[in-house]
């Protein structure tokens, strides 16, 4: 018997299915309404195929799949919308990590669909990355970073603090929310500086101007203070 699964967000559209035909396993998988991939894979006994097959939608199903046929697909309409938190992380998760490497690339999906919003919402999406921001930069945090982590009496830096900070963001809600709760879960040794550039981007391409908005708090490393109270943080910090 067949098992038929699909996945659906703001970017894919996608299908998978299962089938055990003695002890060969044959899946296939790829864009609805395109020809499908095919992968064919024998094993020794029909238990271990079965096996394999509950393993292989197990893992489908943890990544979101859902079993049934895909209902009729409809791209967002990201112009009819209102930011808000839950469509600020649907931009995030827009960012096309395929691209690695290129990080105007990764952003790409992403400034292409706040540019179609007003110009509010491109200062709203601004104004919550702000505030996603400022909630991670504490001690704490910035004590699990990797090489250049904060030590009392080493070199720190507050840029790279921030820009390891934007790694958490650009994991999406759900990374974020794991970080937040558990310091220990920050990203060692990495950076995504390209994420602040997503609403100046998108701003510029709908006007042709600069963007020059300016959030209630600063994502600037020191910013929340109530994070540093037992640091030694330098006095020039909030200048």
């Amino acid at each position: 018997m067949k098992r038929e699964f699909y996945y659906q967000d703001d970017r894919s559209n996608k299908f998978w299915t299962i089938e055990l035909t003695g002890n060969e396993c044959i899946t296939t998988h790829g864009r609805v309404g395109a020809k499908p991939r095919e992968t064919r894979k024998q094993f020794p006994s029909e238990d271990e195929a079965e096996r394999e097959s509950g393993k292989q939608i197990a893992s489908k199903l943890k990544k979101g799949y859902i079993e049934g046929t895909a209902p009729e697909y409809e791209k967002p309409d990201w112009a009819s919308l209102d930011m808000s938190e839950d469509v600020f992380w649907r931009i995030i998760a827009l960012f096309n990590w395929k691209k690695t490497g290129d990080d105007d690339a990764v952003i790409e999906p992403a400034v292409k669909a706040l540019a179609q919003m007003s110009l509010d919402d491109i200062e709203r999406f601004e104004d919550i990355l702000s505030e996603r921001l400022f909630v991670l930069d504490t001690e704490a945090h910035a004590r699990e970073i990797g090489e250049y982590a904060y030590q009392p009496g080493k070199y720190f830096s507050p840029d790279w603090f921030l820009y390891e900070r934007c790694v958490v963001v650009a994991n999406g809600c759900e990374f974020y929310e794991s970080v937040l709760a558990d310091a220990t879960k920050m990203p060692k040794d990495m950076e995504f500086e390209a994420l602040l550039t997503v609403a100046p981007t998108a701003f510029e391409r709908k006007t042709g101007e600069e963007f020059d908005h300016v959030s209630g708090v600063s994502y600037e490393t020191y910013s929340n203070q109530a994070g540093w109270r037992s640091a030694d943080v330098p006095d020039d910090s909030q200048e």
